[in-house]
C-alpha cells in the first residue's frame, strides 16, 4: 500500500513519521558538517599553538560557538584531539590497504605508499602535525588506540618489505630501519611546504627512490667497500 503526503487531507501518522525522519536526517547532517568544521579548525589551532596552549574558549570563538553549543558537538578537548588523530590515521591505513589490495608488485607498492603518505601530509598538514606531534597528550585507552593505529600503518610497510624480500627484490632489514623510514615520513610536517616548487607526488617519489635504494640487495664487493653488514 502506497502512502502520499500530498494534498490537504492526507496529513496523518505516516506523513508525520516521514517528516520527523527527514528532519532528523537533516539535523544529523548539519551536526556532522559542523563537527567536521570543528575538527578542521581545531587541527589548525593545535598545529599552530600546541594542544596544551589552546583553550576551549579560544576554540569556540574560532568556530563561532559558545561553550555550551561547542560541547553539543564534542565531549571534551581530549576527545577532539582523539577524533583528529584517529580519523586521519584511519584514512591513511585505509588508503594503504587499498594500495596493497590493488598492487601486487612490492616495488610499485613502495612507490605508491610513499606518494600516499607524503600527499596526506601535503594536503592535511595541520591534522597530520597533530597526529604525529600531539599523540602523547592522549591518555589511557585513547592513547593506546591511536598508538595501535600507528602500528597498523607501519605494518603495511613491514608486510610490503617482507613480500619483497620473499621475492628476492629486497634485502632483509631490521625493524628499527623501518621505524627510520616512518620517521622520515611522519616528521615531514616540520619542513613540507605545500606552496613550494615540488608537488606531493614528486616528493613522494624522491622518498620512494631513497627507500628502494636502501632495500636493493647488496653485492659482496659493495658490502666490503662500505663496511656494511648483510
Amino acid at each position: 500500500m502506497r502512502h502520499s503526503c500530498t494534498g490537504r487531507n492526507n496529513v496523518g501518522p505516516v506523513c508525520l513519521w516521514l517528516a520527523k525522519r527527514i528532519f532528523a536526517k537533516d539535523v544529523e547532517r548539519m551536526k556532522t558538517k559542523k563537527s567536521d568544521e570543528i575538527r578542521t579548525v581545531a587541527a589548525e589551532l593545535f598545529a599552530k599553538h600546541g594542544y596544551g596552549s589552546v583553550g576551549v574558549a579560544e576554540l569556540g570563538e574560532a568556530v563561532g560557538l559558545g561553550r555550551g553549543a561547542l560541547y553539543y558537538h564534542i565531549s571534551s578537548k581530549e576527545d577532539l584531539l582523539y577524533s583528529i588523530s584517529s580519523h586521519y590515521m584511519q584514512l591513511l591505513i585505509d588508503a594503504g590497504r587499498n594500495i596493497i589490495a590493488l598492487e601486487i608488485d612490492p616495488v610499485k607498492r613502495i612507490r605508491l605508499l610513499s606518494r600516499e603518505m607524503i600527499n596526506a601530509v601535503y594536503n592535511h598538514r595541520a591534522a597530520m602535525t597533530v597526529c604525529f606531534r600531539e599523540i602523547h597528550e592522549l591518555s589511557g585507552e585513547k592513547y593506546r588506540n591511536v598508538s595501535q593505529l600507528h602500528q597498523d600503518y607501519q605494518q603495511l610497510w613491514v608486510d610490503t618489505i617482507s613480500m619483497g624480500v620473499a621475492h628476492g627484490k629486497f634485502r632483509p632489514i631490521e625493524k628499527v630501519a623501518i621505524k627510520g623510514f616512518m620517521g622520515m615520513f611522519f616528521y615531514s610536517f616540520l619542513w613540507l611546504n605545500p606552496q613550494g616548487p615540488q608537488t606531493g607526488d614528486e616528493i613522494g617519489d624522491i622518498f620512494g627512490d631513497l627507500i628502494l635504494h636502501s632495500l636493493t640487495p647488496w653485492k659482496k664487493n659493495n658490502l666490503s667497500e662500505c663496511g656494511c653488514r648483510e
